[in-house]
């Protein structure tokens, strides 16, 4: 099991990530940094998504082992309409690596277009109001910390192409930021099946365990020995596969991490969460993860 989140650095919510589900003081992904690490926060950093001790892994490596197929991803080599909601690290690295692909990307957060003006000269990204970033999008991330979802716009997704993959990248720290919320501490549910039920929506639960950082730092082409892998839960087949092929496109490996509620997996706490490995090795993390949830990612 990884160190003790106890003693990973941590700062509180609010400074420069407070759209962004994966904070700059890691939190999304709290995580045992390195010391050259210091100031590089994991988005949702999951250090496991895993299965009761002794049981075998939930599709864990399921659709090819997660490795990227030798055929070109459906996304690749085509604009696709994505649309960010959150521009902390997580959302704003996302804004830079999609941008750089030629995806046309809407990006909000929830002070407003006028504050985005930085990152849309910098990326060709284009801001909007939250209630406008899924308008014709084929794609949505969800980067906001928990505790914001049930404020996100009314209609959040309407306006949205048939069949919009929406990505939840977020992360329950009830300690640290999002006080006590009743259904998952009581009802068991996991924190992407309560996202799914305050949006209307599924949801396929991915970068939740990813440093920021690496998003724009360590894309790698297949087949390189040091292509990082990234665990991916989602129940809608079809939205999961258009996922995973975006990620692929990014220069990511994928591991399949089973459905959304098989996605405590990769919470905060488990083997996965903040793992930066390759898809045998993220598959076997998945396999070790425990379904209690540690003590310090509950209220």
């Amino acid at each position: 099991m990884p160190p003790s989140l106890a003693s990973a650095v941590w700062a509180p919510p609010g400074e420069r990530d407070r759209d962004d589900g994966n904070n700059q003081a890691c939190m999304h992904g709290f995580l045992r940094p390195t010391p050259e690490e210091a100031g590089d926060e994991p988005g949702n950093r999951s250090s496991g998504t895993g299965v009761a001790q002794g049981a075998a892994p939930a599709r864990a490596g399921a659709a090819g082992g997660g490795r990227r197929s030798p055929r070109p991803t459906e996304t690749e080599g085509r604009t696709m309409k994505i649309g960010i909601i959150g521009a902390g690290n997580i959302g704003g690295n996302l804004t830079r690596r999609l941008t750089a692909l030629g995806h046309d990307v809407s990006v909000a957060n929830s002070r407003g277009p006028h504050t985005l003006t930085a990152l849309a000269e910098e990326t060709g990204a284009t801001p909007v109001a939250a209630s406008e970033a899924a308008r014709g999008a084929e794609v949505v991330v969800v980067t906001v910390p928990l505790k914001a979802v049930p404020d996100l716009p009314s209609g959040l997704l309407d306006g949205a192409a048939p069949g919009v993959a929406v990505i939840d990248t977020g992360n329950y720290y009830p300690r640290q930021r999002d006080g006590r919320i009743d259904a998952i501490e009581d009802e068991g549910l996991t924190e992407s099946r309560w996202t799914e039920r305050q949006i209307g929506h599924p949801v396929v639960k991915a970068f939740n365990g990813t440093y920021a950082q690496d998003i724009v730092d360590r894309p790698r082409p297949s087949g390189d020995p040091e292509r990082m892998a990234l665990p991916v839960a989602g129940d809608d087949e079809d939205a999961k596969r258009r996922v995973r092929d975006l990620i692929e496109e990014m220069g990511f490996d994928t591991v399949d991490a089973g459905g959304i509620d098989d996605s405590w997996r990769q919470q905060p706490g488990t083997p996965v969460y903040g793992l930066r490995a390759g898809a045998e090795e993220v598959a076997a993390a998945l396999a070790e993860a425990s379904p209690e949830r540690p003590a310090d990612f509950r209220a």
